[in-house]
């Protein structure tokens, strides 16, 4: 069923001529055309264009389906902006489309001559054209696609029909319908036919607004927890929900996306602890590339000389260890899991993951961890994905395959650092950036990210503009000082000059990561911990009761301090054994819930079709000379 919901937006009336319209809603590329030319085709604006079909700031393809605004009959007057650029050193035509949101194909045609001479430093280019357009009447359309998928299932011993309808979500009714022969009696072993909708996809057409579709039995007081949103709200922007909550409903829900387009989470923080299922025992298989054949055939090593020299193995056994302590943490707990652990022989090319999968029996394991390598994983997600089995990526930061079933558990740079721009906006933050000139990537990131950041200059001899720079700063509001450098000296000048700095503006110093070049011996940590510097993380970095407790448990158990890979296997393996036993399973649970444990947060999102980890932590140094985390 196709849901259509029609917004009307008033505008004044200042018209010169009438435009009839069109209800073409797709338009198929032809050979050669651009956004532009399309917009102008069917006399919108590129603006309409990117925001219905965000991948097309990437470029268009020939073939390429756009989708394209309904419009009623309405008033019109159009009016042409052009922005120009003055072309920088290092700039490229990719940078500037990334930086004015078009594509290198427009910036093209706005300017014939950079196909045949070139960018050109200090020429001034066409870098947007925009189409004012002023309306009596608008109408924008949120498209609700329902989509059904089907895949094979083997019932699992014990099973019932109500387990396997209420584990994928349908009715027994359909359960049955997929599968006649299982109208009598239900036997273990035997493949069923599963047929189910998938959770309904939303075009978001409204940029101000996300929709929800309601669920069956769902409450409004469980919605308003769900979503994090007051009940009121919920009213306030849905009216008839004072008639009551019903099945199907599309909900507007207020905007919880960036300027950059990352979602921000509204899942619950939830301690899996208390909702273990025990009354089905669940598999979990670590995948871990030991490597032992090899070590046992190298005569001329002995074991110590390897574990002295083979860092990757030294990495294996620290995630190894890590995760041993989470399955004794689990079996404390009582939970009804099984664990097996098979090795691995992995090289950065290749690996024997297909042939271990292939001699083991997989059909009924509830996740795997592993291996570490980004190409090994997708290779042991493709081979599972026929048993709809998680694979869990625990080491790589790489987002590889975007496969069902693959979960990438480590987040992204980008990921971490949206936390950092999101508090910059969050905080009306005037954004300083002092970058080196080899750091070109941390410019147009931060000018992707933060349109409204200004950038330090240099002096003829390459050095920092200090006059300049104190002109960038605003009293009575907050200055978000961004460094990126890999001069230490250059740091240290810097820090020394933004402490003076302090008496006058509320500043403080922010970078995008904790890197080399933030060296203690060299750089004092008071200079960091006066400026409160801002950094975000994968990892909480702050001692907690919790961290506390596992490294004192660690210790005595192994005899050496644990680090951050023997946290990462606990967490990861912490995780996976509480989300695969709960009721919903691994699967469910990461679209719920995001957890937290000795040192990581997770918090799965589907993005573009891959399962990632969003969750990080916003940190700074304090005063006292300890790590906060921001509140």
């Amino acid at each position: 069923m196709r849901l259509v919901k029609i917004v009307f937006l008033v505008f004044a009336l200042w018209s010169s001529f009438f435009v009839t319209a069109q209800n073409n809603g797709k338009h198929t590329v032809k050979k050669g055309e651009t956004v532009f030319s399309i917009a102008k085709q069917y006399q919108i604006t590129p603006f309409d264009i990117y925001r219905l079909n965000p991948d097309a700031k990437n470029g268009i393809q020939e073939n390429t389906v756009l989708l394209l605004p309904q419009k009623s009959t309405a008033t019109k007057q159009v009016k042409e902006e052009v922005t120009t650029h003055v072309v920088a050193p290092k700039e490229t035509l990719f940078s500037l489309a990334k930086k004015y949101e078009v594509s290198v194909a427009d910036l093209k045609e706005w300017n014939p001559t950079i196909a045949k001479n070139g960018l050109k430093i200090g020429e001034e280019i066409i870098v947007r054209k925009d189409e004012v357009v002023q309306e009596t009447g608008y109408v924008e359309v949120a498209a609700v696609k329902s989509k059904t998928e089907t895949f094979s299932y083997k019932v699992l011993p014990q099973e019932t029909k109500y387990g396997i309808a209420k584990k994928f979500n349908i009715t027994i009714e359909e359960l049955e319908k997929a599968n006649p022969q299982i109208k009598e009696s239900l036997s273990e072993g035997e493949i069923l036919t599963i047929k189910r909708a998938v959770v309904k996809e939303v075009t978001k057409v409204n940029d101000q607004e996300n929709f929800y579709t309601v669920k069956p039995q769902e409450t409004l007081f469980g919605l308003s927890k769900e979503l994090n949103l007051s009940q009121d709200e919920l009213i306030r922007l849905n009216p008839e929900l004072q008639e009551g909550l019903k099945e199907g409903m599309v909900l507007k829900l207020p905007k919880r996306v960036t300027s950059s387009g990352f979602t921000l989470s509204n899942k619950p923080l939830a301690d899996l602890t208390k909702s273990v299922n025990k009354s089905q025992t669940k598999d979990l298989v670590l995948l871990l590339p030991f490597g032992l054949n090899k070590i046992q055939s190298d005569s001329t090593k002995t074991q110590t000389e390897i574990l002295k020299t083979n860092k990757f193995l030294n990495m294996t056994l620290d995630f190894y260890a890590g995760a041993m302590m989470a399955i004794d943490s689990a079996k404390v707990l009582g939970l009804p899991v099984n664990v097996k652990i098979l090795d691995i022989e992995s090289t950065k090319n290749t690996s024997n993951v297909a042939s271990v999968i292939a001699k083991n029996d997989f059909s009924t394991v509830s996740a795997v961890i592993g291996p570490f390598q980004t190409s090994h994983t997708e290779t042991a997600a493709q081979l599972l994905s026929k048993y709809n089995t998680p694979v869990i990526s625990p080491l790589s930061k790489e987002v590889g395959r975007m496969l069902p079933n693959l979960y990438y558990s480590v987040p992204s740079q980008k990921h971490i650092t949206q936390m950092l721009f999101t508090h910059f906006e969050k905080n009306n933050g005037n954004v300083i950036a002092i970058i080196s000139a080899k750091k070109g990537s941390s410019k147009d990131h931060i000018s992707a990210n933060y349109p409204n950041a200004k950038f330090a200059s240099y002096n003829e001899k390459g050095g920092l503009d200090f006059e300049y720079l104190r002109t960038l700063f605003v009293k009575g509001q907050k200055n978000f000082v961004v460094l990126d450098s890999e001069n230490r000296g250059f740091v240290l000048n810097v820090t020394n000059h933004l402490i003076k700095l302090k008496s006058e503006f509320d500043l403080q110093l922010a970078v995008l990561e904790l890197y080399d070049t933030l060296d203690f011996e060299e750089i004092p940590i008071t200079n960091l911990t006066e400026l409160n510097m801002l950094f975000p993380s994968t990892k909480k970095e702050v001692n907690t009761p919790e961290g506390f407790i596992f490294e004192s448990k660690f210790k005595k158990a192994n005899g050496v301090s644990s680090n951050s890979i023997v946290n990462r296997g606990f967490d990861v393996t912490f995780d996976t054994l509480l989300r695969i036993c709960q009721e919903d399973g691994f699967t469910i649970t990461t679209t719920k819930f995001r957890t937290e444990h000795v040192e990581s947060s997770f918090d799965y999102t589907n993005e573009n079709g891959a399962n990632v980890n969003t969750a990080g932590y916003l940190l700074y140094y304090d005063t006292d000379l300890t790590i906060k985390q921001v509140q």
